[in-house]
């Protein structure tokens, strides 16, 4: 009797076409991935900067209603209306130019990103000069949009 002699087609792949892939894979993943490690300190940047924004334009408003900036001390006040959480621009919040207190996402201690201050330190979130109006935020260097790891 003949031996048969089956020609299977052939199915599947080869340990070398899944190696090849699995590199390119790998070449993908390495090129791609450092790319999304920076969203989540760009996006904190652009937070702050449009609350920089925010803010100044408030405070630029209340010396356009008032004649006057807010003083340090109004700034460093709680809020006293019910509805805000914040724990600072209680004059800002009581009067309607904010809806409640900012927080300054790049302050590394959670406690700290409301507080404001006259001078940046590690226990403010915001630094606000009561003579010119302006009012920047502590851990972000805002000529290069950078968090920075001090005040």
């Amino acid at each position: 009797m003949k031996a048969r002699r089956f020609n299977r087609a052939r199915k599947g792949f080869t340990l070398v076409e899944i190696l090849i892939v699995v590199v390119i894979l790998g070449i993908l993943a390495a090129v791609v991935v450092p790319q999304f490690t920076n969203a989540a300190d760009d996006a904190r940047s652009g937070n702050i900067r449009a609350q920089l924004s925010t803010l100044q334009n408030q405070i630029e408003l209340v010396r356009a209603r008032t004649g006057a900036y807010p003083t340090i001390d109004q700034m460093t006040a709680a809020p006293t209306i019910a509805t805000a959480n914040g724990t600072s621009f209680g004059f800002m919040v009581d009067n309607g130019y904010l809806k409640d207190s900012p927080s300054n996402p790049a302050n590394p201690v959670a406690a700290n990103r409301q507080a404001v201050a006259a001078a940046a330190s590690a226990d403010v979130g915001w630094v606000y000069n009561a003579t010119t109006g302006q009012i920047s935020a502590t851990y972000f260097d805002e000529a290069t949009g950078e968090i920075t790891a001090t005040p």
